[in-house]
């Protein structure tokens, strides 16, 4: 018995979906869209970690030191550098490499290595590039260095300009989430409005038929069960179009993300493939409950029962 009440129920729901396709394509249309930019945003965001972890990783202390600077001096500075628990590891790069590097930088910049020959003297300092094992430990080893007994013999650090770019970086990308989730909660209240009007239509044209389940006695639940599935219905044909339509979106972004980042370190498609039940699922449910809520509303204010 069960189970032939909610095979009629699920026939009128399909019934009515069909019978009002305009409506229908137009409800399931501004949901596609609603659930595309919550997509889109969570592009976003995978793209935006992947960039900060990217430049996260290339970031290091670079601490330039005096030309005069004894070996002794520096391997003091080191060591002293080596027992703090934040820093990961420690490079010294002499005036030698310095030079050499530079040179095989800007090997294709004839203007610079004449002005390098007229020198005639080797004009860069040595270094020591210093990585942390977190973003945040850079700070707390550049305010220990005014205690180190060798800190004098520091001339220059390039770690500002990181803080910047990273800055910057965040800003973009909070900026960017906000504005995404703002669109996406008007695409929300738009959907609300669309399946309120299409379920109370929907109610319009089922007044005969409602006259005369009640007539009959059929039950107050089995009167509203259609249009409520048929708000599930929606969400369901929403969800299935809008994976039909981002995984060739993000196929034809693959590449180009590809040309920033190094083929391991963001793949989109794995992404939504290795998380598809949890993003397209709690899309669903998220879009059913939007819908359902959409149709109780519609019910309270057209459907006497």
């Amino acid at each position: 018995m069960i189970l032939i009440s909610l095979s009629r129920i699920l026939k009128f729901a399909t019934q009515d979906f069909i019978r009002n396709f305009w409506i229908s394509v137009v409800t399931v249309t501004i949901l596609i869209l609603s659930l595309f930019s919550i997509n889109f945003l969570i592009v976003v965001g995978v793209i935006s970690q992947a960039a900060i972890e990217t430049v996260e990783q290339k970031i290091d202390l670079s601490l330039y030191l005096s030309p005069t600077a004894s070996e002794e001096d520096i391997s003091v500075l080191k060591k002293e550098l080596e027992s703090l628990d934040q820093v990961e590891e420690i490079k010294y790069v002499s005036k030698t490499q310095a030079l050499e590097s530079f040179q095989q930088k800007h090997k294709d910049n004839s203007e610079l290595q004449e002005a390098l020959r007229e020198i005639g003297e080797n004009p860069l300092n040595p270094s020591l590039v210093v990585q942390a094992k977190d973003l945040a430990d850079y700070d707390v080893i550049i305010t220990s260095l005014d205690r180190f007994s060798k800190h004098t013999i520091i001339e220059g650090r390039n770690f500002d300009n990181h803080k910047i770019l990273l800055e910057s970086m965040d800003k973009i990308t909070t900026k960017t989430r906000q504005t995404g989730i703002f669109v996406s909660l008007i695409f929300v209240a738009i959907t609300l409005l669309v399946v309120f009007n299409a379920i109370r239509i929907a109610i319009y044209t089922h007044k005969k038929e409602i006259r005369i389940m009640k007539l009959v006695g059929a039950s107050d639940w089995f009167i509203r069960s259609p249009f409520l599935v048929e708000g599930v219905i929606y969400a369901l044909i929403g969800v299935i179009c809008i994976i039909a339509l981002f995984y060739p979106f993000i196929h034809l972004l693959q590449p180009y993300l590809s040309t920033f980042f190094n083929a391991t370190d963001l793949n989109l498609i794995d992404y939504f493939n290795s998380n598809f039940i949890l993003i397209f699922g709690s899309q669903f449910l998220i879009a059913g409950l939007i819908n359902i809520i959409a149709s109780l509303w519609a019910m309270r204010n057209h459907l006497k029962v």
